[in-house]
């Protein structure tokens, strides 16, 4: 590692969503950073994550021995160390609403969470379905639809360039892939967006790659084999 870089630790890219959001975020605006994987539920993990993260969570960004733990907080600590690069987007309101759809993500759609747990590599349309968690879909795709009507003449994102906020629901992307979720041509045309950014495909592509496949967090693999 770099010592003059800081460094993101972060769980699988199959299952952490939660990493997945600051890793996209600072990749997509080429906040130079050094990666350091954790695997989940490792005896690894438990270990070394007490060294960073009073929570014993990932994301942790470290930048010169000092920890930022949680995604929303390494979102606002890059908009701050990095202004001018669109952590967030420049105008108030915009900003504001951007903060507010990913507090809502941050803190909301339990739902969607519990039922449809981030896994990259699996297949499974419609599995654990149910009215709640359909209320949290609908929330979220009339969202999408909502930014992109207003800001689709400043870029395919949500508020048109990319920002934090795509960040934040890039997790979101790939539920809808691993569940089968159909969207309307609005919303695939976003999500679409997300899947052609570089740094999602590699995202992905690593994700595909680690085959190390967490017991707890895939009750419904023996069902699949």
């Amino acid at each position: 590692m770099d010592r003059g870089r800081p460094t993101l630790i972060i769980g699988n890219k199959n299952y952490s969503s939660w990493s997945l959001r600051p890793w996209l975020l600072m990749r997509q605006l080429e906040i130079a950073f050094d990666e350091r994987k954790l695997p989940l539920s490792s005896d690894e993990f438990r270990r070394e994550i007490a060294r960073f993260s009073p929570v014993a969570r990932v994301p942790v960004l470290v930048v010169d021995g000092f920890a930022v733990w949680d995604s929303l907080a390494i979102a606002e600590y890059l908009d701050e160390t990095h202004p001018g690069l669109g952590v967030w987007p420049a105008d108030p309101r915009a900003r504001a609403r951007a903060r507010s759809i990913c507090a809502e993500m941050h803190s909301g759609f339990s739902a969607l969470r519990n039922a449809m747990p981030v896994n990259i590599e699996a297949k499974l349309p419609g599995l654990v379905w149910d009215l709640h968690v359909q209320a949290d879909i609908e929330r979220i795709a009339q969202m999408w639809s909502d930014l992109r009507s207003e800001h689709a003449a400043n870029g395919p994102f949500l508020f048109g360039r990319f920002s934090a906020a795509d960040a934040f629901f890039a997790p979101v992307i790939t539920r809808f892939d691993t569940y089968g979720v159909t969207l309307s041509p609005l919303c695939e045309d976003y999500r679409q967006a997300i899947h052609q950014l570089p740094a999602m495909r590699d995202w992905i592509a690593a994700a595909l790659a680690e085959q190390s496949f967490i017991a707890e967090d895939e009750p419904y693999r023996r069902a699949r084999q």
